[in-house]
């Protein structure tokens, strides 16, 4: 179950954000991800309250007002390998629509252990 991070600066349109998620879930797919296994959400900040710097550590383009910052929380086990085809789908997918320039898009992984994961009723599934 990935669970996918969004963060934006305000005023970001619906289109915006669902043309973002959207992107993220189907390059989760291309690494195996289900389709069904759909966990996301959106921060979507006030300037003052999401801080960057428009170039660290060599942005080729300054980053500016649509920078977006995507966290993806998953469990422990997936390849290096498997993470540079994530990132390569999502890049693509970006660029097209909704047309981000990819030196824009910052992507952390995230990993936890099987265990800490309660899907529903406090069940652990994976333990």
């Amino acid at each position: 179950m990935p669970l996918v991070t969004l963060t934006v600066r305000r005023p970001k349109t619906v289109a915006f954000k669902s043309q973002v998620l959207k992107a993220a879930h189907r390059a989760l797919m291309t690494a195996g991800v289900p389709e069904a296994d759909l966990f996301q959400r959106v921060l979507e900040l006030e300037p003052e309250d999401f801080v960057f710097d428009p170039k660290y550590p060599d942005a080729a383009t300054p980053r500016d007002a649509n920078f977006v910052l995507i966290e993806i929380l998953f469990s422990v086990g997936r390849s290096v390998k498997v993470k540079r085809k994530i990132l390569e789908s999502l890049i693509a997918e970006l660029a097209r629509e909704p047309g981000l320039d990819p030196e824009h898009v910052m992507v952390v992984f995230k990993e936890t252990s099987w265990e800490n994961w309660a899907f529903a009723g406090g069940r652990i599934l994976h333990a």
